[in-house]
This record gives structure tokens, C-alpha cells and sequence, in this order.
């Protein structure tokens, strides 16, 4: 993919790799100040997020600002080389904010008012809000621009999370001037949202509401749009403080922290906000009884490396141990905290940033863990802190270069909102699931995966998979086209191609704007009931890889659940076919060809193993190499550049492995030569500089 116009902040990782977290000290008294800069030093932290959380020390009265503390901490931080992402504090308005602005606190769908007292209860289109948000923001550009500790810019605070969207009158007024810029006229509106069915037609403007409780399933092309409304409002409260920022300090890049794991963050639409940062952050944290949680931090760096197009990008979040918000908060263990973080950096991070440097004592977050943890200096947790301080240091020179990956996955937030709407064919069938399972998948047959836009160009990428695409515009259907008579391999999951943008069925069958490149047709979708499997059997059907065997390799019995369908080849082959089932009988994977490609078809939910033997027949296709002799669970990752070739190797099992180098080289961590078989103790990291 192209790279990423980016505006680095040199002096945050001038020296290397960032390290560090959020510095909240306005939490001790400022003698604790000078021993956390000795522990800071300690630890090699060259980089703290600041002010975050700070608004009402900040701004303790209406345009009275209080800075005498936050120049004193800066100072410090200068003074002792640690540079700083100074935060605009707009996620925690101040108590007498909403005292004169109560209107400015969020409705819910159901017309309730949230109170204040947790974080991040903003309607985002509070006049208001935006008023005062702006206000901060200014004042601290303008004292703080040319401060010499200051590096990036990290506005506000996970936007989307806890609130998305607001229900509000205002919001009401917003959403309907939001409408007529994208439908200009009321026949436009009702034609794309179907409004004569159920008699929903609208005669007027003020007549639209956003999409409050209703006593039955809401038009969904309303609920759609009001998302995208809901994300796009958050967005313009981003770029105005970004505005005022590249105004006031055009030299400072500035980033807001995403969150883009499937897990924690679904409310905004990241195609559109990575276009608008100067540097992509993340903040990622582990499903803590996740069995693999290794898969979902390597797929959420996948993402976070995709929305900044291939550019640096730096995880501003993650945690040393357990988090506190979760139902049952595992603690990590040993080794786990460093192992973590090098993986986010062997996708593409630029660093590892944490939540937070020293641990609370009050507040709703004082049982998150932390760099410097209640037990102090002797624990395991500050030991495996200053190890990764060393660890990133070593790795210093791997900083601009970039992820190599092998597929590419197609993903739409967009189209995941629309998923997930009332009254689909299945309650078990989940755009998340199919995702993680997909990507479980690649990632088990070592593939480097990153993710794509349906309309993004994927020339470069010999296999493409979408694992759901429910919502798929036109013009994602003929890039897929293009994309397979070019040459490209792709593989289909069901359900996708179904609806336009504004969530409206394609005309005829089904899969609608994906029909003539996966050259099948389905007559009927077929959920299954609670629990129930069918068997798909591959023996003696179609010809698989185009040996002219009559037997693909490695078809195999499969077995599938949730989901089957009708389909009707209308040029396709069939690879497997059901056994069983509601579709007995019928096929269940297909293969059509189509200029110089292939596109796969899978109409079933196959488990991550159970999709193996179908990637690998279309890794085939795709002449993808064969990396079946690494071993499970042992990751190996690629960042190449101007200066040279990095592998990551790195160890999620308990036992040693080895790896097979490509070429012989220097392991940075331990400064070791190697080559040949590398080797990989339990829980282990290493990189080697390869050479040539």
C-alpha cells in the first residue's frame, strides 16, 4: 500500500523506540515528582502522555487557567530527557462546566440524561462543549507550543468510548443538517431509507429524530446513518482542536489514541479518523480469558499498521498486568509484559507506551496495573519493566522501517454497523466472530495479514479474504472484480455483498454485488438451529487447484455450524459439498475461475482449524509460500527499510522452538550472531538484523 503522509514526532523518538506511559502526578504530592524521575531514568521511560484527565486543575474556573504546576512537571520531564505527548484534557469536562451546561451531558436512546462523574460523558454536539474544548486547547497551545519537553499532541481520550453517540435535541438538529448535506432533498432520504415500508415516509425535516427506542425493530437505514452521524461528530470536535493545534504549533504532530481490536472498539469509523491524525496511536488491552490473547493483539496491530496505511505508528496504551474493568481480571504472567509489547512492535509500533506509570490510590482505575505497581521496586512487574526499557533501546535502529505482510483482509466499520441490526437471519452470526476466526486462521499458517478498505487498491496482495462484507457498495464489487481477472486470489465468507450503503438489498439474487465474481448464485439462506453441525464432504467433487485429479488436496471432511445456504453455481466449482443438513447434497465451498484469478466462496461457519484446508487450497492459487514447518504459536514478523532486513521471532508457548533464518545475521536483544536454526526458549523474543 502506498505509505502514509506523516508528520513524526522526531523529538519523541529522536532516540529510538518511545517508552513509557501516562504520567498523572497530580495525583501525589510534588515531592513524589522527583522520585519517579530517578525510577523513570531507572527504567529507560523517554516518553509520558500528560494532562490527559487534567481539565479541572487546568481551567478551575471559567477562563481562569492554572499552569504553574503543569510548567513545574515539564520542566522535570525536560530536564531529565523524557520527552512528552501532552494531552488536551476534553474527554473530563470540569464539574462547573456542566453546572452551566447540563444540556451538554449525553441522552440515551431511551431519553435518559447520564449524570456526571465517570469520564467521557459529552454530547459531541454541544455548542457549548465545543466552545470550551476549543477554549483549553488554545490556551495550552499557546503556552506550551514552543516548549522544548513537547513532542506530540495526544488530543482528548478514546473517542467513542464509553459514549458514542448522543440522543439529545441538539443532536436532533445536527443529525438532520448532517442529513440534507448527504440527501440534499427529502425524496432522496426516504428513497434511500425505504421509508414506504411501514408507512415511515418523512414530509418534512423537523420530522426526523435520531433513532430513539421504538416499540419494534427501527428502519435500519436510519439507525445506519445515524453511526455514521455519531462518528463523524466526534471526528469535527477532533479536527477542531487538531486545527487550532497545527495553527498555534505547526511544528507538533497530533495523534488521538484508537482503539482498534474488534473487541473494545466498534463506534468509530477508523478508515476515515486515520486520514485525519498526523500519527496513528492505539491503545490495545488483552481479552484477559481469551485462550490465545497473542492472536487478538497481533490482529489489533494488524489494523492499527492498516489505518495508517503501512506508516510508523505507536501503541499509547496496553498494561503491564491485569486491567480493572474487565469480569475477571487475569494478571499476566511472566515474561508476558515484555513479550506484549515487542509484539505490538514487530507489527509496526514504534514503541511501547503503557497505562499508567505509577499506580493509583482512589479513583475507579487504582486496581489497573501498572509500570510502577503498589508493591513498588522489588516486584516482578518494575523487573520486567526496565528489562523492556533495556530491550527497546537495543532495538533503537528498527525505528521507519515497515511491516511486510503476505494477504490482505477486507474490513469496513460501516459494514459491521449495518450487520448487526435487528431481525437478521441468525443471532449467532457475528461480523466480530468471523473476523477473529479468519484472522485466526492466516495467522496459523504464519501469514502476515493487513487489513483493506473494500475500495482500497490490492494490487500488491496475491490473496484477499473478506470474512464479512455484508454492507458492499458497488464499487467495492467491481474492485474485487478487477482485482480477481488481474490475477488476485479471493476468498468469500457468506452473508457479504448483501445491501448497499444505505442497507438496501442489491437487486436479485443473492450475493448480490458479489454474484458475477464468485459466479454462484443462493436461492435461500439456511441458519441453523442452536448447537447444530453439518458435514461437508470433498471427496470426488470438482477439481480443486486445477491438477485435473478430480480431487482436491486436502479436502477433507468439514464440518460446519450457524449458517447454510442454497447456492446455485452459474460457473463456479464446487470443492466441497454439504453431506447433511438443510442443504444436503448441495455445494458449500466453490472455486471460480475468472481471467487470470480465483475467487473462493464459503456459504458455512468454519471454525479457525476447520478453515485451514480451504486457505491453504487458495494459498495454492495464490502461490503463497509454505510455512507449515514453523511452529504453532510462534510468530515471525518482518520490518524491512532503508537500513535493512528485522525478523521477529517470537515464542507464545511454553516450550523452546526453532526457526529457520532466511539469512544469517546479528540477534539485537542478546547481540548474538545467528544463523540457521534460530533458537526459542519458552516465552521468548528475538530479532535478528539479517544480512543481505
Amino acid at each position: 500500500m502506498p505509505p502514509k503522509p506523516t508528520r513524526l514526532p522526531t523529538r519523541l523518538l529522536g532516540r529510538g523506540l518511545a517508552f513509557g506511559g501516562d504520567y498523572n502526578p497530580e495525583q501525589w504530592p510534588e515531592e513524589v515528582w522527583a522520585e519517579d524521575m530517578a525510577l523513570m531514568r531507572e527504567a529507560g521511560v523517554n516518553a509520558v502522555s500528560v494532562g490527559v484527565f487534567s481539565w479541572a486543575l487546568l481551567e478551575p474556573a471559567p477562563g481562569v487557567f492554572e499552569f504553574g504546576w503543569l510548567d513545574r512537571l515539564l520542566t522535570m520531564l525536560h530536564d531529565n530527557g523524557i520527552s512528552v505527548a501532552l494531552g488536551t484534557p476534553t474527554v473530563v469536562p470540569p464539574a462547573w462546566f456542566y453546572e452551566r451546561h447540563p444540556e451538554a451531558l449525553p441522552v440515551t436512546k431511551d431519553g435518559q440524561r447520564l449524570a456526571f462523574g465517570g469520564r467521557g460523558a459529552i454530547c459531541h454536539s454541544s455548542p457549548a462543549y465545543r466552545q470550551a474544548a476549543t477554549g483549553i486547547t488554545t490556551a495550552l497551545a499557546e503556552r506550551y507550543a514552543d516548549h522544548p519537553a513537547l513532542a506530540l499532541w495526544h488530543v482528548h481520550n478514546e473517542y467513542g468510548a464509553p459514549v458514542a453517540g448522543c440522543y439529545c435535541e441538539q443532536s436532533a438538529v445536527d443529525f438532520r443538517r448532517w442529513l440534507r448535506e448527504r440527501y440534499q432533498t427529502l425524496a432522496g432520504l426516504n428513497e434511500a431509507w425505504g421509508t414506504v415500508f411501514w408507512g415511515q415516509n418523512y414530509t418534512s425535516w423537523s420530522q426526523i429524530e435520531p433513532p430513539r427506542r421504538t416499540p419494534t425493530a427501527g428502519n435500519p437505514g436510519h439507525q445506519l446513518d445515524f453511526k455514521r452521524f455519531s462518528s463523524d461528530a466526534m471526528l469535527a470536535n477532533f479536527t477542531a482542536e487538531r486545527d487550532i493545534l497545527h495553527r498555534l504549533a505547526p511544528e507538533t504532530p497530533v495523534t488521538t489514541n484508537f482503539m482498534t481490536a474488534l473487541s473494545q472498539g466498534r463506534n468509530v469509523d477508523y478508515w476515515a479518523w486515520g486520514r485525519e491524525v498526523d500519527l496513528v496511536s492505539n491503545d490495545h488491552y488483552l481479552v484477559a480469558e481469551a485462550e490465545r490473547t497473542h492472536v487478538n493483539l497481533a490482529m489489533s496491530a494488524d489494523i492499527t499498521r492498516s489505518v495508517a496505511s503501512g506508516a510508523p505508528w505507536l501503541l499509547l496504551e496496553h498494561s503491564t498486568g491485569a486491567v480493572n474493568w474487565q469480569p475477571r481480571n487475569l494478571a499476566k504472567g511472566p515474561g508476558e509484559l515484555g513479550r506484549n509489547s515487542l509484539a505490538h512492535v514487530a507489527r509496526g509500533s514504534e514503541g511501547a507506551m503503557f497505562f499508567q506509570w505509577r499506580a493509583s490510590r482512589y479513583g475507579a482505575e487504582k486496581y489497573h496495573s501498572t509500570m510502577l505497581p503498589q508493591a513498588g521496586t522489588d516486584s516482578r512487574i518494575w523487573r520486567e519493566v526496565v528489562q523492556l526499557g533495556s530491550d527497546l533501546e537495543r532495538l533503537a535502529e528498527i525505528r521507519g522501517t515497515r511491516v511486510r505482510a503476505d494477504v490482505a483482509m477486507l474490513w469496513d466499520w460501516q459494514s459491521w454497523w449495518a450487520q448487526d441490526l435487528e431481525w437478521r437471519p441468525s443471532e449467532d452470526h457475528s461480523a466480530e466472530e468471523r473476523a477473529d476466526s479468519w484472522y485466526e486462521a492466516l495467522y496459523d499458517q504464519h501469514l502476515t495479514v493487513d487489513f483493506a478498505h473494500p475500495e482500497a487498491d490490492l494490487t500488491d496482495y496475491p490473496l484477499v479474504v473478506v470474512p464479512a462484507l455484508y454492507l458492499t457498495e458497488t464499487a467495492a464489487a467491481e474492485n474485487l472484480r478487477r482485482y480477481v481477472e488481474q490475477g488476485g486470489v479471493l476468498v468469500v465468507s457468506y452473508f457479504s455483498g448483501i445491501v448497499d450503503g444505505t442497507d438496501t438489498v442489491h437487486p436479485g439474487p443473492y450475493p448480490g454485488a458479489l454474484r458475477e465474481v464468485l459466479g454462484l448464485t443462493v436461492e435461500e439462506f439456511l441458519p441453523l438451529r442452536a448447537g447444530q453441525t453439518v458435514a461437508l464432504d470433498g471427496t470426488g467433487v470438482g477439481t480443486g487447484t486445477g491438477t485435473g485429479t478430480g480431487t482436491p488436496a486436502g479436502a477433507e471432511p468439514l464440518s460446519g455450524d450457524v449458517w447454510t445456504e442454497t447456492v446455485v453455481p452459474r460457473g463456479a466449482e464446487t470443492v466441497w459439498r454439504y453431506s447433511d443438513g438443510p442443504a444436503a447434497g448441495g455445494p458449500a465451498i466453490t472455486r471460480h475461475a475468472l481471467g487470470a484469478g480465483h475467487a473462493w466462496y464459503v456459504s458455512t461457519r468454519l471454525s479457525p482449524a476447520q478453515l485451514a484446508p480451504v486457505l491453504a487450497l487458495a494459498g495454492q492459487d495464490a502461490r503463497l509460500p509454505d510455512r507449515s514447518e514453523l511452529p504453532h504459536d510462534v510468530e515471525v514478523v518482518h520490518r524491512s527499510g532503508a537500513e535493512g532486513e528485522y525478523l521477529f521471532a517470537i515464542n507464545h508457548t511454553s516450550t523452546e522452538a526453532k526457526v529457520t533464518l532466511p539469512a544469517p545475521g546479528t540477534e539485537l536483544l542478546t547481540g548474538e550472531r545467528a544463523s540457521g536454526c534460530l533458537p526459542l526458549p519458552p516465552g521468548s523474543v528475538r530479532v535478528v538484523r539479517l544480512e543481505g
